[in-house]
């Protein structure tokens, strides 16, 4: 299983749009790149040593990059508790036969192998879904103007 690169590239795109369409600050557009950069260093040296896929590691860069050094903690505290849990549920999941039923699927017969990796975007994506309602991307949206009266 692996991550498209235009996910990554959409993602870096549409920070950059919003970011300039919203007025974000040159600086703290530049503490934004900070993270993501930083983030981007140490998941691509987690992917030299094996621990981790490359789409994974571009999809967390990129990811930080939405959140900037505010919310990276959290994102990465997330992403671990996801990852470790999601990590676990396959290696039991992978020591249960697979029902004759579901071995036609080739996208299970795949998360089952043994030889597989672990699916990390899937826990990236859900670090997401929680650490972004606190950003300042959602803050900043005035719901007043948004209710229907």
């Amino acid at each position: 299983m692996t991550i498209s690169n235009r996910v990554s590239l959409a993602l870096v795109a549409g920070f950059f749009v919003l970011a300039f369409a919203g007025g974000m600050a040159p600086y703290e557009m530049l503490s934004h790149v900070g993270a993501g950069a930083l983030l981007l260093v140490v998941a691509f040296t987690c992917f030299a040593m094996g621990w981790v896929g490359g789409g994974d590691a571009k999809v967390a860069a990129s990811v930080a990059l939405w959140f900037g050094f505010p919310h990276l903690m959290n994102f990465l505290l997330y992403a671990s508790l996801f990852g470790g849990a999601l990590t676990l549920l396959l290696l039991q999941f992978r020591q249960w036969p697979l029902p004759y039923g579901l071995a036609g699927q080739a996208w299970l017969a795949r998360l089952h192998a043994q030889e597989s990796g672990i699916p990390y975007g899937i826990a990236l994506a859900l670090s997401a879904l929680m650490v972004y309602p606190e950003t300042e991307w959602v803050m900043a949206i005035d719901l007043a103007h948004l209710a229907l009266r």
